[in-house]
């Protein structure tokens, strides 16, 4: 019922839909900051709320129910992480800033630019999943960042639980492969 009412248009009803859900957003954010590391200066809160404003600035989301509303917050989180590292990795390398080495020790944010450069690897992974089946991807983004159990999944999509567990299989050896080469 809210979220037909947000759907519509009513603010306060999408405003309620969010307290609603901060509880299950929170842990959709823990588990995105949990798999980024410390990747980020965002505290789950953050992230929810930055969420909370990427799904509302895009215009008029049309949210079926709960499953979908968080699935869709939970791609926004993947995005803004991905853009979080994104731009780090712009600031590390140059920027356009002019920069005078001041020793010659190895910087302590190699590891950092490790951890970078294998999230935006599996970042192109899911892309390239969801260009070659965009239902495998999707399992991926609910399960993986999202949380959603296979029946959840399965609700949302349309399809059986058996069908999204071997959905999950064929994904996991995909990303697999394409993370090997």
């Amino acid at each position: 019922m809210l979220l037909q009412a947000a759907n519509a248009g009513d603010q306060r009803a999408a405003d309620r839909v969010v307290v609603m859900l901060y509880g299950e957003l929170q842990r959709l954010a823990r588990s995105r900051m949990r798999q980024s590391g410390n990747l980020t200066l965002m505290d789950t809160t953050a992230l929810v709320h930055e969420s909370y404003l990427r799904i509302h600035q895009a215009g008029k989301p049309d949210f079926a129910d709960r499953k979908h509303y968080l699935a869709y917050a939970a791609k926004a989180m993947r995005s803004i992480v991905i853009d979080l590292v994104r731009t780090r990795q712009a600031e590390r390398h140059g920027g356009g800033a002019l920069h005078l080495p001041l020793d010659t020790a190895i910087s302590d944010s190699v590891p950092a630019a490790q951890e970078d450069a294998e999230i935006l690897q599996v970042h192109a992974a899911l892309q390239e999943l969801a260009e070659v089946d965009p239902r495998l991807g999707q399992v991926v983004e609910m399960r993986y960042f999202g949380g959603l159990s296979e029946a959840e999944i399965a609700a949302s999509l349309g399809v059986t639980e058996r069908t999204v567990q071997r959905d999950w299989q064929k994904a996991r050896l995909f990303l697999s492969m394409t993370l090997r080469q």
